[in-house]
């Protein structure tokens, strides 16, 4: 096929090629190169055959939500009938497996514990639970620090060489894909295909790189949710406003998300669960509605606790440190708003009980934060986390102690030009409009998804400012000339402050998206402003 210049230009800067362009489902990985995935398979399998009481253990988040749902899928086309999922609370349980964990299980009667999206870490309780006759099956994506020796599998990619980025939904879609593999003598009947809107989700959702084989299920898996059999996932689709033909991995990721993401940061993830396994639409969109609500409480609360920050200023340290009285489900929202206005890793704690803080770490670039949390070990109730997000409880009493350890770490760390890492690069400069064509906005579909390791494609110019319009005292639209007198409008939604001023008949450099805005049946192309170099 032959492509225009510019998209030539970009395939050949970003090494893509035409297997990138169109993944192909049957060149997914076989399920059982992962490690145990032969025991796993047979372990279920004997449950099914003897009916056996199996727990789903999962997490509060989407990811976990998802990966949940579709191991109960998975189960029940194997023939399990007795499946209870049990989701931790974030307030009283935390991440993962915990202690709690024990008893909840035991109650259920059950013989076989399956994990999703967490597990590698909770050998302590996975021993707890085979003293009391309960099989376990980890189901994983994070790191190991230990395999747990007391599980009868563990199914993680991370103790292999390759898969490394599946999110734990994706891990799972693997186990059911064995399974059907397994029931239909090698070969796949295809109906697991349609699990592939819950992979789709938690992948975009958990952030997983969209490239290898995530770009394959994730481009699959967008076109299995527009025709999702779920009522939830309809009915969150049509309160959410998206039209099915339309969707994208923004959609997914900014709409449905966050919707789904409410119910475990607010109160319980179940509501969630309860709207993925659905089986009617009245109920669908009870659930639906529900999330609707918790979604907007969500915002409203951020909303309220970073005013509340930005009116009371934030000190000038190279860490930001903030203490308050906030809901506990949106500190790490809060803390990512501030390290992405401030551009500065950030630690947001709340009052908890006992005269405890309870916080959340963003960060970016070079300061890694499980660094800081082993540094600052001794004041830590808990803690743990990756490179760039974390959590921690630490004393109240404890608050300016921890500031100035992880400040002075920071500081003797002198990393340079930290700025660097959140700038937006470009993929191409442009010197003139002319290629910048409907035709062109076609091709650059070809590369969605979009996501982490395949991120929007961003130009860059520089061009006059014909003129400019300040929409609703917050939004930009900007004409741009070109030296051959060709015109480009721009937009700029909820603009920063200073981009609000710039003068007409200067000259300006500036990166942007490419969009095509259909209006009236015309088709115009225009640009989204992502970035200006002052």
């Amino acid at each position: 096929m032959s492509y225009s210049i510019l998209f030539q230009r970009l395939l050949k800067a970003r090494r893509f090629d035409d297997d990138f362009l169109s993944p192909r489902y049957a060149t997914l990985s076989d399920p059982f190169s992962l490690q145990d995935m032969d025991i796993c398979v047979a372990r279920i399998l004997s449950a099914a055959k003897n009916h056996e009481k199996i727990v789903i253990y999962g997490d509060y988040d989407v990811d976990g939500v998802c990966s949940s749902t579709l191991m109960h899928d998975a189960l029940v086309s194997v023939g399990c009938q007795d499946i209870k999922i049990i989701l931790p609370d974030r307030f009283g349980d935390g991440y993962g497996m915990n202690l709690g964990a024990i008893p909840e299980i035991a109650k259920t009667k059950a013989t076989l514990a399956i994990t999703v999206d967490c597990g590698s870490g909770s050998e302590h309780v996975i021993a707890k639970l085979k003293e009391q006759g309960i099989d376990t099956i980890v189901t994983d994506h994070h790191e190991i620090p230990e395999i747990p020796k007391s599980a009868i599998a563990t199914i993680n990619p991370k103790r292999g060489k390759t898969l490394h980025d599946l999110a734990g939904v994706g891990v799972t879609f693997e186990v059911a894909r064995a399974l059907n593999l397994h029931q239909n003598n090698g070969q796949c009947d295809g109906s697991e295909k349609w699990l592939l809107d819950l992979v789709a989700i938690g992948t975009i959702c958990d952030a997983m790189p969209i490239t290898g084989e995530n770009r394959t299920l994730v481009y699959w898996g967008l076109r299995v949710l527009a025709k999702t059999r779920r009522p939830g996932l309809q009915e969150l689709m049509k309160i959410s406003n998206i039209d099915p033909k339309s969707l994208s991995t923004h959609s997914v990721g900014f709409q449905l998300g966050p919707r789904l993401n409410a119910s475990g940061r607010m109160g319980s993830a179940y509501t969630s669960l309860d709207l993925l396994i659905s089986k009617t639409r009245p109920a669908a969109f009870k659930f639906a509605s529900e999330l609707e609500r918790l979604n907007k409480e969500r915002r409203k609360v951020q909303d309220a606790a970073i005013s509340e920050l930005e009116s009371s200023g934030i000190a000038d340290q190279p860490i930001i440190t903030v203490k308050g009285n906030w809901h506990e489900g949106v500190i790490g929202i809060i803390a990512g708003r501030l390290m992405e206005t401030h551009k500065k890793p950030t630690f947001v704690f709340t009052e908890v009980e006992n005269g405890l803080l309870k916080g959340s770490g963003r960060s970016f670039g070079d300061f890694n934060l499980a660094y800081c949390i082993t540094h600052c070990q001794n004041m830590l109730v808990k803690g743990g986390g990756h490179n760039f997000a974390c959590g921690l409880t630490i004393a109240n009493s404890n608050f300016e102690n921890f500031t100035n350890s992880a400040n002075d770490l920071y500081r003797s760390l002198k990393l340079p030009n930290q700025d660097k890492y959140l700038k937006t690069s470009s993929d191409l400069d442009v010197d003139n409009f002319t290629n910048l064509t409907e035709a062109l906005c076609d091709e650059l579909s070809l590369l969605e998804p979009y996501g982490a390791g395949n991120s929007e494609p961003v130009f860059s110019t520089t061009a006059k400012i014909l003129n400019t319009k300040i929409l609703k005292e917050k939004h930009l639209s900007l004409n741009l000339c070109d030296n051959q007198g060709q015109t480009l409008r721009l937009m700029a939604f909820f603009a920063p402050q200073n981009w609000l001023n710039f003068e007409e008949n200067t000259e300006i450099h500036i990166k942007f998206t490419l969009t095509l805005n259909e209006w009236n049946n015309r088709r115009t192309v225009e640009g989204r402003i992502v970035d200006v170099d002052f």
